[in-house]
């Protein structure tokens, strides 16, 4: 019961920050947070909200298989956040935008910007529930499954509890309790590293020198061209990947356009950019940590990487102050990317789709039907999942986010207006022919495309568009 406990004080600081910050209620507030975001908030929040739940279970198990390869893409990261601080905000800015997708609107047409704002609900959807399916996981294995509490229930009273602290007050709400769970996040990893290490009898400075002298800990794979985890895939995916699935991803760009200038949110975006490398640094040293305790103890790696640091810290194996602390981090990671996604999902529905940004109680219903929608995704994410779950994440972002870079990379880079028609019909054949391409490849050459798929899924949108384009006029223009 100790989980449990946890989980509901965690929740009532929540719920009190967001009936402080948000005594008044107004889709602006929920939209845009007036635009009155403090940029380090903002910053420091994103972190937490950027990690999610994923990499707090998944990247600590990946040292088992691929080394400490991850940090190549992390890496990416770095270059792509400044792309998005340099050349997709000041666009943003200018334009004055609720939502990135009415920038489709503007260049391309009402259908590209119908299109962009659909296949963003599709990602998020998918993207979020794969995330928070985690630690619904995880608490229904290690805790409700024992007092005889379903699963379903279990996600029902999870996204339920996500709702009853953003309904009011949406991204308003999150610039804050994203702050606290960020500090709850990563507070909680530094202290389980701290707990590992004492478990295998070092101090922080021997611990940080077994992880150097791990075989484990190699970063870098130069030679194999046919890996997955060759530096050039990882680190232009990583760069790529950030671009659309933080550039041109509502949820993720929300939060920065509510800062007060262009300016404080490019120093926003180039700070928690930067934050990355050490972040999972963090993360992977203690998947090293933990493989070497297994070995100590005498114990199995998991044959499911995601169930290596579970296991130790939700069993108890660790004792019962390392068990608060993952349900502490793991809830705090989990939460502060649910509840941003389920925000931006209302208001992408209610700008983009209804257009109705005025219309609160739109707004109000749109909200409680995206927590339903997300519990039900989560729900069918169980009954198909049979991979590593930040592996499936990013494949199936591959399919989904690709046609987003297409589209935007379209506008940016050409003078070119695609004939409106065709355009749904372009987004939705690209990732069918990409999937093809991969599979045929896989077949007849025994290469494997990796996290490449989303700059091949972007560059058949890209060709598709081209190929029905014309050159726009001076009056278009």
């Amino acid at each position: 019961m100790i989980i449990v406990a946890t989980i509901l004080i965690y929740f009532a600081v929540l719920w009190t920050v967001s009936r402080f910050v948000t005594r008044k209620s107004s889709n602006e507030a929920f939209f845009r947070a007036e635009r009155k975001s403090p940029w380090y908030m903002v910053a420091f929040g994103m972190i937490g909200a950027s990690i999610s739940g994923v990499s707090f279970v998944s990247v600590p198990g990946m040292p088992v298989h691929i080394n400490m390869y991850y940090l190549q893409m992390c890496l990416g990261f770095i270059l792509g956040y400044f792309a998005i601080a340099f050349i997709l905000l000041p666009i943003y800015y200018k334009l004055n935008l609720t939502t990135i997708y009415s920038y489709l609107r503007q260049r391309l047409g009402t259908k590209a910007y119908k299109t962009g704002a659909s296949f963003f609900l599709l990602s998020k959807m998918t993207r979020a529930a794969v995330s928070f399916y985690v630690v619904c996981m995880l608490l229904h294995r290690f805790v409700f499954e024992a007092i005889g509490i379903s699963f379903f229930v279990t996600v029902i009273g999870m996204v339920a509890l996500i709702w009853l602290y953003t309904h009011r007050g949406g991204v308003k709400t999150l610039v804050w309790t994203d702050t606290f769970q960020t500090l709850c996040l990563f507070g909680a990893l530094i202290l389980i590293i701290v707990n590992v290490a004492d478990a295998l009898g070092m101090t922080l400075g021997e611990a940080a020198k077994a992880v150097r002298d791990s075989a484990y800990s190699q970063v870098f794979l130069f030679d194999d061209w046919l890996s997955k985890q060759n530096f050039w895939k990882q680190f232009l995916s990583g760069v790529f990947v950030v671009i659309v699935m933080t550039g041109l991803d509502q949820d993720m760009m929300q939060k920065n356009l509510t800062c007060k200038t262009l300016r404080e949110a490019q120093k926003d975006m180039c700070t928690y950019g930067f934050f990355f490398v050490p972040a999972n640094l963090l993360f992977l040293s203690l998947g090293v940590l933990l493989i070497q305790l297994t070995q100590q103890l005498g114990l199995s790696i998991p044959a499911n990487t995601d169930d290596l640091l579970p296991m130790f810290a939700a069993t108890g194996k660790l004792g019962t102050t390392v068990t608060v602390l993952f349900t502490i981090g793991i809830v705090a990671a989990c939460f502060s990317s649910a509840d941003s996604a389920l925000t931006a999902l209302t208001t992408s529905f209610c700008v983009d789709i209804k257009e109705q940004p005025q219309n609160e109680q739109l707004r109000r219903w749109a909200h409680i039907a995206m927590c339903i929608v997300f519990a039900v995704f989560i729900l069918v994410f169980r009954m198909v999942n049979s991979t590593n779950v930040i592996d499936a994440i990013y494949t199936l972002c591959s399919y989904t986010y690709g046609p987003l870079l297409g589209l935007f990379a379209f506008g940016l880079l050409t003078h070119r207006l695609p004939n409106e028609r065709f355009v749904p019909y372009i987004a939705i054949a690209s990732p069918v022919i990409c999937y093809l391409i991969d599979s045929f490849t896989t077949h007849f050459t025994g290469y494997t495309f990796g996290y490449e798929l989303l700059m091949l899924n972007g560059l058949l949108t890209f060709i598709g568009l081209w190929a029905v384009s014309t050159k726009q006029t001076s009056t278009a223009s």
